[in-house]
């Protein structure tokens, strides 16, 4: 089955909290679709709601109004279940702080994700060494995080990301604690994954990374301000 070229659309999408006695629009009426194989980065000031729209993508949340399609099917009120079978099973997670676990081997780090799907999956240890033969970190895969470089842990947290085969990877900030000669890895490493048909959205506040993407969103008081492609 041909899966379908778009894989988000969100029309007049809205987030709202409540914030002590006033109502905070954290997403105000964002429209944005999202296609096949993209790289895309969102920039913005603290505030001004790439956050939120990067929870609502990786179904961490619900809009308030507003309706999001997901390859073509309404996911706009789904139920919490739902959500998480459609993070475990379609989406995948990087993170500024790599969230690794210390006490974990690489491996199993990496496998981890594979612990929450539903489906039984029987060759685990050699879909993991896969992931991380992707990354270049095969080698390590005994080593605990602590063991690491900066950039070697980031490589694993992609290697993680990649264990469940998703079809979009969402990156908040991945290379905002690393150097520079390992932050230019790292985005060139993300920008390879597109030719294996994933497609990236990051959030990030460096303009250098951003330049990585094919398209740019820049974010404005819960609003998109713009919208480029290079």
């Amino acid at each position: 089955m041909t899966e379908p070229d778009t894989i988000f659309k969100l029309s007049d999408l809205r987030r709202t909290y409540t914030v002590g006695s006033e109502q905070v629009n954290a997403l105000d009426g964002v429209d944005l679709t999202i296609e096949d194989r993209e790289f895309i980065a969102v920039i913005g000031s603290s505030g001004s709601g790439k956050s939120t729209l990067m929870h609502l993508l990786g179904f961490m949340d619900s809009p308030t109004a507003g309706r999001m399609e997901f390859e073509g099917k309404d996911v706009t009120r789904i139920n919490g279940a739902a959500r998480a079978d459609l993070r475990a099973s379609r989406i995948g997670f990087v993170f500024q702080s790599f969230n690794l676990l210390p006490r974990l081997s690489v491996l199993d780090n990496v496998l981890l994700p594979l612990t929450y799907s539903r489906s039984r999956v029987a060759n685990q240890l050699e879909l993991g060494m896969a992931a991380l033969e992707r990354v270049g970190m095969e080698h390590r895969y005994a080593h605990t995080p602590s063991q690491l470089s900066g950039g070697e842990r980031q490589r694993v947290a992609i290697a993680r990301a990649l264990i469940n085969q998703p079809r979009l990877i969402l990156a908040d900030e991945p290379t905002g604690n690393l150097d520079s000669k390992n932050r230019g890895r790292i985005m060139e490493l993300f920008a390879s994954l597109l030719e294996e048909g994933i497609t990236l959205a990051l959030v990030t506040h460096d303009h250098e990374v951003a330049g990585y993407a094919g398209r740019r969103i820049r974010m404005q008081d819960g609003k998109i301000v713009e919208d480029s492609k290079a």
